[in-house]
């Protein structure tokens, strides 16, 4: 891919909360910054719109906990044509960590999401997306 250059002008306060970013995500320079920066917009715009993603529930909970994974296969399970597939992780005698691949438009997967993260007994949950294109 040829990388163009071109010249960008900012406030001096802007700029610098620029170079803060570049240094807090470890980026090597400015350009990877704005790079990233402008991808993330270009990724959330496509949520909004609700165009076909891809991307990862990522779940922690307590396998103690009753029905936890009974209820997140039932869901699972009614939503197989969003999920590619699942990954099931023991992070110590009590507490599992569980990654669901999904692809589909945003809006079912955010959905898909909200059901998995909200069976009562999940410790922290997260929707990660990108574009699947």
């Amino acid at each position: 891919m040829a990388v163009t250059r071109f010249s960008v002008s900012l406030e001096k306060e802007l700029l610098s909360e620029l170079d803060q970013y570049v240094k807090d995500n470890n980026f090597a320079n400015r350009s990877q910054g704005l790079r990233h920066l402008i991808e993330k917009h270009i990724v959330e715009k496509k949520w909004q719109c609700n165009n076909i993603v891809a991307g990862a529930i990522v779940m922690i909970y307590d396998h103690n906990k009753k029905d936890i994974v009974t209820k997140s296969n039932e869901i699972q399970h009614d939503n197989y044509g969003l999920i590619l597939s699942s990954q099931h992780f023991h992070l110590s005698h009590d507490t599992c960590l569980e990654i669901i691949a999904v692809k589909g438009k945003a809006k079912e997967l955010t959905d898909l999401s909200d059901k998995l993260i909200s069976i009562k007994g999940i410790k922290h949950g997260k929707l990660i997306m990108s574009k699947a294109d």
